[in-house]
C-alpha cells in the first residue's frame, strides 16, 4: 500500500514539476516503461527489486515496483529482468580537452577533442563531468549549452568552471593553469569572479597549495576575497588544497568544496568540518593508488581495450604499478593516509563526492574509465558499495548544483546505466555496462566503440 501511494505521489509531483534549465530543446523521445530490473535509486534506501519506471519527455515520470506502476497509454515496454539499474555517474572533478592519445597540452583543447572526451564519458555511464578551472575561451560555454540543448545526444553533460583563479606562481604556459586569472590583489580577485558570473559557471575554481614548498600560495586575504565575492553572487568555490593545515584555514574562511581529498585528517580538522557542515570533499584518490594497484592494466580490462589506443595502454603499463622500491613505499604511505582520511571524514558525516582529476597533465588518465577505478578505490578505502554509489551519483550532483541528476526519481533527468551484475555485491560490476541512457535517449555505444577504434569519436 505504501509503495502504491508513493507511486501516485511521484506521478503528481512529476506532473507539477516545472521544466528545469537543463531540459534539452530536442524532440521528446517516446514514452517508455522499463520493467524488471533491480533499481538502485541513488539514495540511502534499499534497492527496488523487480522495479518499474516510466520515462517521458527525457525525464522520469513514475518510479516503483512492477505491477504497481501503470504504463501510460501507448508506452513502449523494455524488459530489464536480470539487470541492475543505477543513476548515471557524475565525475565531480576532471580536466577536459587536454589529453589526446600520447600528448597533453592546451594545443589539444579543440571542439573535436572536448566532444570526444564527453562521448567517452557517456560510453562509460558517466553522464556529467565537471571541468575544474582549466577551460578557456568561449568554446567551453558554447559546448556546454549545445549539449544541454540536445545537439550532441550521445555526449555527457559538460560542466565548466571556466578559467580558474590562481597565484602567479601557479601559472605556466605548459600547464593546465596557463589561462587562469592571475590573482595578486583582493580587488583583482573580485574582478575575476565578476567576469565569470555572467558565464553561468557551475562553480569557481582556485588553487591554494604550496606544491611541497616550491611555490607561494594564495594568501588568506586573496582567497577570502574570492569566497566573499563568489558567495555574494550565489556561486560556490572549489579549492585545490590537500595540506591539512591549509585546509583548516580554508574552512574558517568559508570554503565550499575541497577539490581533492585532504592528505591527512586529525581531530582538529574533523572539528572544523563539524563547525562547517555544508563543506564537501571530492575524492580523487586515483593518483597515488594506481602507483601500487592497477590490476586492470594486466590483463587489460575490456572497457579500456575498447576505448584506449594500444600505445597509450602500453605507456601506462610501463609506469604502473610502481616498481622502484623507494617510489612504491612513498605511494603506499600516501595511499594509506588518503584511505584513512576518507574513512575519517565519511564517519564524521562529511559529504564526499567522486572525482577523478582525469584528463589532466599527469598523463595517461583514461577518460571515463578512471571513474570506475575511483569507485573501487573508495571501497578499498573502507566505504561500502552502497555509499560509494550514492557518492558517485546523488552527492556528486548536489555538490555541483546539478539538481536534476543523481537519482532515479520523478521529475529528474532520465540519465541511468543498465548493468549486467549488481554493484552492491562487487563494486567492479559497474564496469559490466549493458546500456546507457542520457535524457531518456539510449547512447549508441556500438557506434562510439567503432569510432574509438578509429581513434576519435568527434566525427559523430
Amino acid at each position: 500500500m505504501r509503495c502504491a501511494i508513493a507511486t501516485v505521489v511521484g506521478l503528481l509531483v512529476a506532473l507539477q514539476l516545472p521544466h528545469l534549465s537543463a531540459q534539452p530543446a530536442q524532440a521528446d523521445p517516446p514514452t517508455v516503461i522499463f520493467e524488471g530490473a533491480r533499481l538502485i535509486t541513488g539514495t540511502e534506501g534499499p534497492p527496488i527489486e523487480d522495479s518499474a519506471f516510466v520515462v517521458q519527455g527525457g525525464r522520469f515520470l513514475v518510479v516503483g515496483r512492477r505491477g504497481q506502476v501503470p504504463a501510460p497509454q501507448g508506452a513502449a515496454r523494455v524488459d530489464l529482468a536480470g539487470k541492475t539499474v543505477i543513476p548515471g555517474l557524475v565525475d565531480a572533478h576532471s580536466h577536459i580537452g587536454y589529453m589526446r592519445n600520447l600528448t597533453s597540452g592546451a594545443s589539444n583543447y579543440t571542439r573535436d577533442n572536448i566532444l570526444d572526451h564527453m562521448y567517452r564519458f557517456a560510453y562509460f555511464g558517466v553522464v556529467a563531468s565537471q571541468a575544474m578551472g582549466s577551460d578557456f575561451g568561449e568554446l567551453p560555454f558554447q559546448l556546454r549549452d549545445e549539449i544541454l540543448a540536445g545537439k550532441h545526444p550521445d555526449a555527457a553533460r559538460f560542466l565548466t568552471a571556466g578559467r580558474g583563479l590562481a597565484p602567479l606562481s601557479e601559472i605556466s604556459a605548459d600547464n593546465m593553469r596557463q589561462a587562469a586569472f592571475a590573482v595578486t590583489t583582493p580587488e583583482g580577485a573580485r574582478a575575476a569572479v565578476q567576469e565569470l558570473v555572467p558565464r553561468r559557471v557551475s562553480l569557481i575554481k582556485t588553487w591554494v597549495d604550496d606544491r611541497g614548498g616550491t611555490i607561494k600560495p594564495l594568501s588568506p586575504a586573496l582567497y577570502t576575497a574570492i569566497f566573499d565575492e563568489a558567495h555574494r553572487n550565489n556561486l560556490r568555490v572549489a579549492v585545490h588544497a590537500t595540506d591539512p593545515v591549509i585546509a583548516k584555514d580554508l574552512l574558517r574562511a568559508g570554503i565550499d568544496v575541497f577539490a581533492h581529498m585532504i592528505s591527512s585528517v586529525d581531530d582538529e580538522l574533523v572539528a572544523e568540518f563539524k563547525r562547517h557542515p555544508g563543506v564537501a570533499v571530492i575524492s580523487a584518490l586515483g593518483g597515488p593508488h594506481r602507483a601500487v594497484y592497477a590490476p586492470w592494466l594486466k590483463p587489460v580490462q575490456p572497457l579500456i581495450a575498447e576505448t584506449v589506443r594500444p600505445e597509450q595502454i602500453q605507456r601506462l603499463q610501463a609506469r604502473f604499478p610502481e616498481r622502484r622500491p623507494d617510489q612504491r613505499a612513498r605511494a603506499e604511505a600516501a595511499w594509506d593516509l588518503l584511505a584513512k582520511a576518507t574513512r575519517r571524514l565519511s564517519d564524521a558525516g562529511v559529504k564526499i563526492g567522486v572525482g577523478t582529476d582525469g584528463g589532466g597533465q599527469q598523463g595517461d588518465q583514461f577518460i571515463g574509465w578512471t571513474m570506475h577505478a575511483e569507485l573501487e578505490n573508495l571501497v578499498m578505502a573502507g566505504l561500502p558499495p552502497s555509499q560509494v554509489i550514492v557518492a558517485a551519483t546523488r552527492d556528486s550532483a548536489e555538490i555541483l548544483g546539478q539538481t536534476d541528476l543523481g537519482t532515479v526519481a520523478p521529475g529528474k533527468s532520465a540519465d541511468f546505466v543498465v548493468l549486467d551484475a549488481n554493484p552492491l555485491d562487487d563494486i567492479t560490476n559497474t564496469r559490466r555496462i549493458s546500456r546507457v541512457f542520457i535524457r531518456g535517449h539510449e547512447v549508441n555505444r556500438a557506434a562510439l566503440r567503432a569510432r574509438f577504434a578509429q581513434g576519435s569519436a568527434s566525427a559523430q
